[in-house]
């Protein structure tokens, strides 16, 4: 039987004495409802089967109270909680500066960065920026967007098509997603 003191962070879960209604909703160790019982029964019910009573549901009316092993329990709850982050993908957004003077090369070499970044499932944001008189030639600026776009090999969504903010162009692309 688990004693856990008030000062443990069993993150707003009660066990045991630390439940203070007069009656609980229970279900015992093999998963039977048991229906509504006073919290001292529970109690004792769980005090002689060796386990923990914890409270489940505390917004319902009564509350639900479950008989079992809260060691294991908070055991297996941070085990889910584990397993559910390793196979969460974090999506990044990368940025990728131009200017509207830039040559073929490099296009082709800014290009490649893209698509290597559309591949590992990474948002892509082209941003080209205005220094001076160029700000007077923004269709330029479109002219090299689409010639990115056009130099991407595989499928890719729009998000943020070009546009001007400020003295910068910016696009955003992601990869489509694979069905």
């Amino acid at each position: 039987m688990a004693y856990v003191n008030a000062n443990n962070s069993n993150k707003g879960q009660r066990i045991n004495e630390m439940i203070r209604v007069r009656e609980v909703r229970l279900i015992d160790d093999e998963g039977n409802q048991l229906g509504i019982v006073p919290t001292n029964q529970a109690l004792n019910m769980a005090r002689d089967k060796d386990l923990d009573l914890v409270e489940v549901s505390p917004n319902a009316n009564p509350p639900v109270c479950k008989i079992l092993d809260y060691g294991k329990y908070r055991f297996e709850q941070e085990k889910k909680l584990r397993d559910s982050k390793k196979n969460q993908k974090v999506l990044k957004l990368k940025e990728i500066r131009m200017q509207p003077k830039i040559g073929s090369g490099d296009l082709d070499t800014k290009a490649k960065h893209i698509q290597e970044f559309l591949d590992e499932g990474d948002k892509v944001k082209v941003t080209i920026r205005f220094r001076g008189r160029e700000l007077a030639h923004t269709e330029l600026g479109f002219e090299v967007m689409n010639e990115v776009l056009k130099r991407l090999t595989s499928a890719y969504n729009i998000e943020k098509p070009a546009a001007m903010d400020g003295r910068n162009m910016s696009m955003t692309i992601s990869a489509k997603a694979a069905k």
